[in-house]
């Protein structure tokens, strides 16, 4: 018998990598971080007292523009035109402005008008502008 390869006696080198040793350490890893993962997420149980203060001041109704399923924009409960809102929330002081605006659209109302008055909003001075939306049923997406 002659040495491993082609026929004319020739040894050829074997290139392949043998991955059980890193088949083996991979696993082993995969089992410490298995027992781990769960003592990294547990949080200390911690008494918290009870307190006696007030909540933080905040805005009593905070300042909510709607817009209605037929393209109406109210702020508040008063119904006002583009050029009405812009003027009134222009004529708002800057504490209000800092706290910030809700809009509140009917989902039927179409894109651009909802862009419209987001536009009005922010040209108003107003940087916090938060959407009111109505969390989706679980079985309804």
């Amino acid at each position: 018998m002659g040495p491993i390869g082609n026929s004319k006696g020739k040894r050829q080198l074997v290139a392949d990598i043998n991955v059980t040793p890193l088949v083996d350490v991979m696993l082993v890893l995969l089992i410490i971080f298995m027992v781990t993962a769960p003592m990294m997420t547990q949080g200390l149980e911690v008494d918290l007292p009870e307190a006696t203060t007030k909540a933080l001041p905040q805005q009593e109704e905070p300042l909510v523009v709607t817009i209605s399923k037929e393209g109406d924009v109210y702020l508040k409960k008063e119904k006002v035109s583009s050029t009405v809102l812009q003027q009134q929330l222009r004529a708002m002081p800057p504490e209000v402005k800092k706290e910030g605006i809700y809009l509140r659209a009917d989902k039927n109302v179409p894109y651009g008008v909802v862009t419209l008055t987001m536009a009005d909003i922010q040209a108003a001075g107003f940087d916090k502008l938060g959407m009111i939306t109505v969390p989706a049923e679980k079985g309804k997406q």
